[in-house]
């Protein structure tokens, strides 16, 4: 089993920027493929970002495309969502989630393991 804590929300501006970290622990990360999901009031959870387990493959929603980066250091067991040009509509709670190796972070079905979220608020 793998826990998984995300840190790093909280409240900033339109245009801002903000830095989300999910550390690992249980299993080594390299076990792997990690993703970000995020899920607004009243909506269903949503893909954001997936990164292979080597680091070597990143993908990413339409929505985010451009803004958002996903790495992760394998040695730290950590995964990061860098977010820049932050807008009111990406206001949601942010949720860091494990899928087996090879079989892609991007799909809920895939999914294995969930962190507990954290909440990001985006002001106009």
């Amino acid at each position: 089993q793998v826990q998984l804590v995300e840190s790093g929300g909280g409240l900033v501006q339109a245009g801002g920027s903000l830095r989300l970290s999910c550390a690992a622990s249980g299993r080594t990360l390299s076990n792997y493929d990690m993703g970000w999901f995020r899920q607004a009031p009243g909506k269903e959870r949503e893909f954001v970002a997936h990164i292979s387990w080597s680091g070597g493959s990143t993908y990413y929603a339409d929505s985010v495309k451009g803004r958002f980066t996903i790495s992760r250091d394998n040695a730290k067991n950590t995964v990061y969502l860098q977010m820049n040009s932050l807008k009111p509509e990406d206001t949601a709670v942010y949720y860091c989630a494990a899928a087996q190796r090879g079989y892609g972070a991007h799909r809920l079905s895939n999914i294995g393991y969930w962190g507990q979220g954290t909440q990001v608020t985006v002001s106009s």
